[in-house]
């Protein structure tokens, strides 16, 4: 008996071995990597370097620019927490509501998450500096007519379209698959009770998707605060540096300005304690929840 036990325990071992041996390769080799040099004070180009210790982290956190940067980046990260999983929910429940065209919008709506968003941003580029300006010139609505990129006051809401454009379709996507697993009995029920469509979807639809908000939330999470290639694409951190991200600020540190790469890469372990600290904390609330659901 744990003859046969070990050897499955082997054979599994066997067929997960490829998979994590390209995982340590190429993730945990690197976060190994990038966590010591952020203790040193390698330009990235340079055989030789020193030890510094804590010191790029303490110039770090007195940085103005990353701090300012890290103060956007929670503000995107809480606009996309909000309305990225919002919106995917709506489209999933519109998009389950149709008969047998419900393939094709599903399709539809999913087809940005297959492009890059450099490619999303070249897109929304020509959208935001040519098609808006001509509305405006047709219509009267000059509330298109604005510098969507140039000016501070609406490049957030530029990056923020972008990225909704290229993220929601995935969320629905796992929306749909939660939705099509609630129980049509208890719906059956709900509706026999009186129960509207909003009461029937608060209060029986929505505890039976829990388990899939949690995982919504969880890659918006992760995907919003190393947001990089639709800020890149669309405004590169600009006007000034009143759009630039964590991941820019980081990207110009290591490879633009200064070549500090160890200094880039405290930064880069500061941002993985922010996103591990705050996963830990989602998931554990969240999972508390679907037990109670």
């Amino acid at each position: 008996m744990p003859t046969r036990k070990w050897n499955r325990t082997a054979m599994l071992l066997l067929f997960v071995l490829p998979a994590l041996a390209f995982y340590a390769a190429f993730t945990l080799a690197p976060a190994i990597g990038g966590t010591l040099y952020s203790l040193t004070d390698w330009n990235g180009l340079n055989p030789t370097y020193r030890m510094v210790g804590l010191s790029n982290y303490v110039e770090a956190m007195r940085d103005r620019f990353f701090l300012k940067s890290l103060w956007f980046t929670f503000k995107f990260v809480l606009f996309m927490l909000v309305f990225q999983n919002a919106l995917a929910i709506v489209l999933a429940v519109f998009v389950e509501s149709l008969g047998r065209s419900k393939v094709w919008f599903r399709t539809i709506f999913f087809m940005p998450n297959m492009l890059s968003l450099i490619i999303g941003g070249f897109m929304w580029m020509f959208i935001f500096t040519r098609v808006f300006p001509y509305f405006a010139e047709q219509t009267g609505w000059l509330l298109l007519d604005q510098s969507w990129v140039g000016d501070p006051q609406y490049s957030f809401f530029s990056i923020l379209a972008l990225s909704l454009w290229g993220g929601v379709g995935y969320l629905m996507v796992i929306y749909i698959a939660a939705l099509q697993g609630v129980p049509q009995h208890l719906k059956e029920a709900a509706a026999i009770d009186g129960a509207g469509s909003f009461r029937l979807f608060c209060n029986v639809t929505l505890p039976m998707i829990y388990p899939a908000l949690t995982i919504g939330v969880f890659l918006t999470l992760n995907g919003s605060f190393k947001v990089f290639d639709a800020v890149y694409s669309l405004t590169g951190g600009g006007p000034g540096r009143s759009t630039q991200v964590i991941a820019i600020n980081i990207f110009e540190e290591a490879f633009s300005f200064s070549n500090r790469y160890g200094y880039a890469s405290a930064k880069a372990m500061i941002l993985f304690g922010i996103v591990m600290v705050i996963t830990v904390i989602q998931l554990a609330i969240m999972k508390r929840r679907e037990v109670r659901a």
